[in-house]
């Protein structure tokens, strides 16, 4: 390990730093959604850190011995996992008919190719969950990217629990926490690495959804998906314009006009909200910025940094530091991208990331997973989801500066693999890549010649991101492929497919207008979050990208269905209202069936599953406003934004896809599957509690040793 390797340590008493950030609600679309009660903790003390790398010697060669009696039982030296979110089955059938997908063809010829069914609901948390854990939601707890508080109806993060210390000392202006803040994952049931490293086998998890914060287990893991910024969000981007008319609200996003001086701008960094202050307030990092016409470039002074830029281009990952008092030094990553100077300045900053190399807050497994990886590639993104669809969304970023913006994303993750690659011989390396889905969300409408997203002025470039992205995945296998040998098993997935997103259903005002959601006297709708409803006259509400709750008595605060009869009877009415229900304008069934939770596998959590989980048909999914809570008299509306395609429906048409280097027995793999069988290929009993089976074919494994491998 790089023996430069430097981590500061601020130690204030027992806990150095929280920060609190207001409730908040920054909801972006399909796998941007969040809602969380925001922080940033730095828990670390300098006894904890010495303590570390002082056992660490002791600590490896154990590890060592155990691992070499643990191997003895295992099938296989190595597995690798290449998890591409939301590949579409049909999408890869089609290129690989076409000859397009030569290495995927290749692994399928050699190994085996399936669609693999996904979970209800097919939304990336709940099916990431059920992959890790080998279990159905009911069994691992998540169900969406929200779930409800039963005593506001307000939406939660559903992934973590953040919870603030319970004990200050005032000093001055500032109060300093004596207790430390909790940071708790609600995901449940044990991933199969965990269970691995409990018998000596070694894994490397690289960004897999719902892996914040980080678990302790015997390997190494960054997190991803629903890992937070700075600000506590799930990804709020900063937008500088000298334009008036572009600073109303942005989705997703913070706005800050600016003036323009002669060529010089003054205007600031938004940062977390400091909490230690007693009259709380934002952080702010002052910043210039100067704008040479003639030279066409662009100096930003910030945090004692100097970037010159040009117009269309990104910065490199700027490291800046917010002060919060007491000494102590809040630190984060970010990149600027100038989209023009004239007639107008306007300037996108991306959410700031939280520094790998000094994290205030844990962000890998072991804490110095992160330093690692940073000191090896360079600073990389931190944050979950770092594709910035809101920006395109908002029309923020142009098409090409978001898909440069993904890709350099990539590339990072590109990097961790291949690091874990040379680095782990034995054992699994597991990585997760954004990019397949985020590019398919925003440019789905250009597979639809009727999109009402669809704008004049097509390109064909636009027309071949979709089958440019999938080749470039390809790509990716086929350099991965180069590195395994007769003894690895690759596995290549998605946890679900992709279909065209062209019509919203707001499923809140289809409530209201049926006489199942109620708004307070004298409202004709209501604002987001369900402001204006009259919980003491509703039965029913929609909350998520497909959940239906029942007010239910003795569980919701204002709960007015009785169990028993009266839930049973109200059930039916909505199953046969819903099931089926035509969208008359296009002609087409927008909703092809409800799924009760009470017919789905069960588990010990199916009280926090939604009562009904919404089975949208292709070209359908929940609208925007029925997301954010908002009522009122639209049920059905066209999509316009640039986020065209989506998943978030009857999960029975959105499988993923799944290749195999070695032959499967069956026909119907599920991603419940791919747990219990990392779990048998290393030679390791599957516990009960596991829905998933073991689906490689072991005769075929033990023939494939006489054969050429994959890589040849």
């Amino acid at each position: 390990m790089n023996n430069k390797i430097n981590i500061k340590i601020y130690l204030i008493l027992l806990v150095i730093f929280f920060c609190a950030f207001p409730l908040h609600a920054y909801v972006g679309p399909g796998a941007g959604f969040a809602f969380i009660s925001s922080f940033l903790v730095l828990f670390i003390t300098f006894f904890l850190a010495l303590f570390t790398f002082i056992a660490w010697p002791f600590r490896f060669l154990i590890k060592v011995l155990k691992g070499q009696k643990a191997y003895k039982k295992s099938r296989i030296d190595r597995m690798v996992i290449v998890g591409l979110d939301g590949i579409e089955p049909t999408l890869i059938e089609k290129y690989m008919a076409e000859g397009k997908l030569p290495n995927m063809s290749k692994l399928k010829d050699q190994g085996s190719y399936a669609r693999l069914d996904t979970t209800t609901p097919a939304i990336s948390p709940v099916a990431w969950s059920s992959f890790m854990t080998g279990c159905h939601p009911n069994k691992h707890n998540i169900f969406d990217f929200l779930s409800r508080n039963v005593k506001n109806y307000l939406p939660d993060l559903s992934s973590a629990k953040i919870g603030t210390p319970k004990r200050f000392l005032p000093l001055g202006k500032y109060k300093i926490p004596l207790s430390k803040p909790e940071i708790k994952g609600l995901r449940k049931s044990i991933p199969f690495w965990n269970i691995l490293g409990d018998e000596g086998i070694f894994s490397t998890i690289l960004r897999i959804p719902i892996t914040f914060p980080p678990e302790k287990f015997k390997g190494h893991l960054i997190s991803g998906m629903c890992a937070p910024d700075l600000k506590g969000s799930q990804g709020t981007f900063s937008f500088y314009t000298t334009d008036s008319a572009k600073t109303q609200k942005h989705e997703g996003g913070m706005i800050i006009p600016v003036k323009r001086s002669s060529n010089t701008i003054e205007t600031y960094i938004s940062g977390p909200v400091n909490s230690l202050l007693k009259k709380e307030k934002e952080l702010r990092l002052p910043m210039t910025i100067f704008v040479d016409k003639d030279k066409n470039n662009i100096r930003i002074e910030v945090s004692g940094e100097k970037i010159d830029l040009k117009p269309g281009t990104f910065s490199d990952w700027i490291r800046i530091k917010f002060r919060p008092g007491l000494g102590m030094k809040i630190r984060a990553i970010c990149r600027f991208y100038v989209s023009q100077t004239d007639p107008h300045f306007e300037m996108y900053l991306t959410p700031l990331n939280i520094d790998p190399e000094k994290p205030a807050l844990p962000i890998s497994h072991p804490y110095i997973y992160s330093v690692y990886l940073g000191k090896l590639i360079g600073s990389y993104t931190t944050l979950g989801e770092a594709d910035d669809t809101w920006a395109l969304n908002e029309e923020i970023l142009s098409e090409d500066s978001f898909i440069k913006l993904c890709y350099d994303n990539h590339k990072e993750s590109e990097d961790m693999l291949f690091n874990a690659m040379d680095k782990t011989k034995k054992g699994v390396v597991a990585c997760w890549f954004q990019i397949t889905d985020s590019i398919q969300h925003m440019f789905f409408r250009y597979l639809d010649k009727n999109h009402p997203a669809l704008k004049t002025g097509q390109t064909e470039k636009s027309v071949q991101v979709i089958e440019k992205l999938y080749t470039d995945m390809d790509d990716l296998v086929g350099r991965v492929m180069k590195q395994m040998n007769k003894n690895s098993l690759l596995v290549v997935m998605s946890d679900h497919g992709f279909k065209n997103f062209s019509r919203g259903f707001n499923l809140n005002s289809w409530l209201y207008l049926n006489g199942y959601l109620h708004l307070k006297d004298g409202k004709k709708e209501s604002d987001e979050w369900f402001k204006d409803v009259d919980w003491s006259k509703t039965k029913a509400y929609g909350l998520g990208l497909g959940g239906i709750y029942i007010n239910l008595k003795g569980r919701e605060a204002q709960g007015l269905v009785s169990p028993g009869e009266e839930l049973k009877t109200l059930k039916q009415e909505l199953n046969a209202k819903l099931s089926g229900l035509r969208d008359d304008k296009m002609g087409k069934v927008a909703i092809n069936k409800l799924y009760d939770r009470d017919e789905i596998p069960p588990g010990p959590y199916k009280s926090n599953c939604p009562d009904f989980i919404v089975g949208y048909n292709i070209d359908y999914r929940v609208s925007w406003d029925s997301v954010t809570g908002k009522v009122n008299t639209t049920v059905f509306e066209d999509n316009t934004k640039a986020w065209s395609g989506d998943h978030c429906i009857d999960p029975s048409i959105v499988p993923g896809v799944l290749f195999s280097s070695k032959k499967i027995n069956t026909k119907t793999p599920s991603i419940v599957d791919i747990a219990p069988t990392a779990l048998d290929l290393f030679g390791i009993d599957i516990p009960g509690h596991i829905d998933g089976r073991a689906i490689i074919d072991m005769s075929a494994l033990t023939s494939d040793k006489n054969t050429k491998h994959i890589g040849q």
